[in-house]
């Protein structure tokens, strides 16, 4: 049984190197799109380039996500958990140094795997070293200052890439690992999932991701037409329906397809693909918005979104406690609708926008729309499987919102009509922004409905979330990975 107290220095030491190793990704993750706009007029990018830029990560740690977790049970979780930061740092650095746009998006397709090992690690790290007693606030903890960082995120990388330079959005990476890797080495316990055992599901994880890649691609490079993106479109699907075959008749599956004939947990996550398509397609174009045709520095831009962050960091434990009281299906159904109105209220974002006036309720609307939806969300994923699957269940929701969030920073440009340069134009890409804000409410729309329709209350003797604070925009929290079945 685990036995370090958290008010032990051992404890405190085990805090710090999780919140840093989780910090490292989810900072990646939330600064990246206010350095799109300098990284695109430096290495002289497309669009396309830009938006492989952000999606090449998202390709590769939706894909590995869940085998991440499984190593860390099988080979250790402080041994994968370092592998992790030392590949994310290197990657990082990588990303860094990168001449051009190409090697850029290579090193963000490492950088994912990276984050892949990483990120499942910390909370796994922290609930198989903490004493029972202690795990809770442990928890707590570490989710808490990982909403500080994504708070953070935007504002120290606007700062970055408006003084030295977007680089070192990536190179701050490096001294965070310095730390971490002889913390983590030197004072977390190892531990590892005895009863874990069978081959690892290396096949569903690579078509996983390829299916993934092929129909990001197919999106990105459609306005060419051409018989290679017909033929990469087709590929995908394909990829993707032999992923699926290949789960249901795997002994040891990646993602386990029975955990779908839980109608709530197919309806949720169907939820979830709508709301996470919306936020990843609002937060990848409003940066570029702010920048290009509002006229914002890039820490301007930052700061302008953080109240989103904010809020969930300050009320996500109480909206999390009132559908508790409630039950999930009136905040799944309202949340939707007014992340929805604030996109709409975006359309009032042009050149020469108010922050106070035209900004800043946007993103306020916007925030509480985000609290009210997803610690339910989160609720209820866990509610609608096994108390002992609710590891898995998680998983494979956080790894749905990222795909919905790499499939819209794809689609949208292709839906609005955006070209090649369009980023560089204030008024096209003004006018396509508008569109995309439309597209993406209805996204949530339909989330909406999907909620009212189908979500019910869930037994009263199911799992709860572990993580009630929780800061970030582009996906839910993993929850439970020590208490989870085996993934593969």
């Amino acid at each position: 049984m685990p036995d370090v107290r958290l008010a032990s220095p051992r404890g405190r030491w085990i805090l710090l190197t999780t919140v840093l190793g989780s910090s490292m990704a989810l900072l990646d993750s939330t600064v990246i799109n206010v350095a799109l706009p300098r990284i695109g007029r430096d290495l002289d990018a497309d669009l396309a380039a830009l938006q492989w830029t952000v999606n090449a990560y998202m390709v590769t740690l939706a894909g590995l996500i869940l085998l991440g977790g499984s190593l860390g049970d099988r080979y250790g979780r402080r041994k994968v958990f370092v592998v992790g930061v030392v590949w994310f740092a290197a990657a990082s650095l990588l990303c860094g140094l990168a001449p051009n746009a190409g090697v850029l998006v290579a090193a963000r397709a490492l950088q994912g795997v990276g984050g892949a090992l990483l990120t499942p690690g910390s909370l796994a790290l922290i609930q198989a070293s903490f004493h029972p007693d202690d795990r809770g606030r442990a928890v707590g903890l570490w989710s808490g200052f990982g909403g500080v960082g994504a708070a953070v995120g935007p504002f120290l990388g606007g700062w970055l890439v408006d003084g030295p330079g977007w680089r070192w959005v990536f190179l701050l990476n490096l001294p965070l690992a310095a730390v971490c890797v002889p913390v983590a080495l030197r004072h977390v316990p190892e531990s590892r999932d005895r009863l874990a055992h069978g081959r690892f599901d290396v096949l569903g994880a690579v078509l996983g991701a390829l299916a993934l890649a092929l129909v990001t691609y197919a999106l990105i490079e459609a306005p060419g037409g051409s018989a290679a993106v017909v033929a990469a479109g087709v590929a995908g699907v394909a990829a993707g329906a032999a992923f699926v075959v290949v789960e249901r008749r795997r002994p040891d599956p990646m993602m386990p397809t029975d955990v779908f004939a839980s109608r709530q947990f197919t309806a949720v996550n169907l939820v979830t693909l709508c709301v996470y398509a919306a936020f990843g397609g609002f937060f990848f174009l409003s940066a570029v918005q702010l920048q290009t045709v509002v006229g914002w520095s890039a820490l301007g831009a930052g700061t302008a979104l953080l109240p989103t962050t904010v809020l969930m960091l300050l009320l996500s434990a109480r909206s999390g406690e009132l559908a508790e009281r409630i039950g999930p299906r009136l905040p799944l159904t309202v949340g939707p609708l007014l992340c929805a109105a604030g996109m709409l209220l975006m359309l009032r974002v042009g050149p020469d926008a108010s922050y106070v006036a035209d900004v800043l309720p946007a993103v306020l609307v916007l925030g509480l729309g985000m609290v009210t939806l997803v610690a339910p969300l989160t609720a209820t994923v866990l509610a609608s499987v096994d108390v002992g699957r609710a590891g898995l269940a998680s998983g494979v929701n956080n790894a749905a919102a990222r795909a919905a969030g790499l499939v819209a920073v794809a689609a949208l440009p292709l839906l609005t009509g955006m070209g090649p340069e369009t980023y560089r134009s204030a008024d096209a890409f003004d006018e396509a922004f508008g569109q995309a804000m439309v597209i993406c409410a209805a996204a949530l729309a339909a989330g909406s409905l999907t909620a009212f329709l189908t979500v019910r209350r869930p037994p009263p003797e199911c799992r709860r979330p572990e993580c009630r604070t929780h800061g970030s925009v582009l996906a839910p929290p993993i929850e439970g990975q020590q208490a989870r079945k085996r993934l593969g």
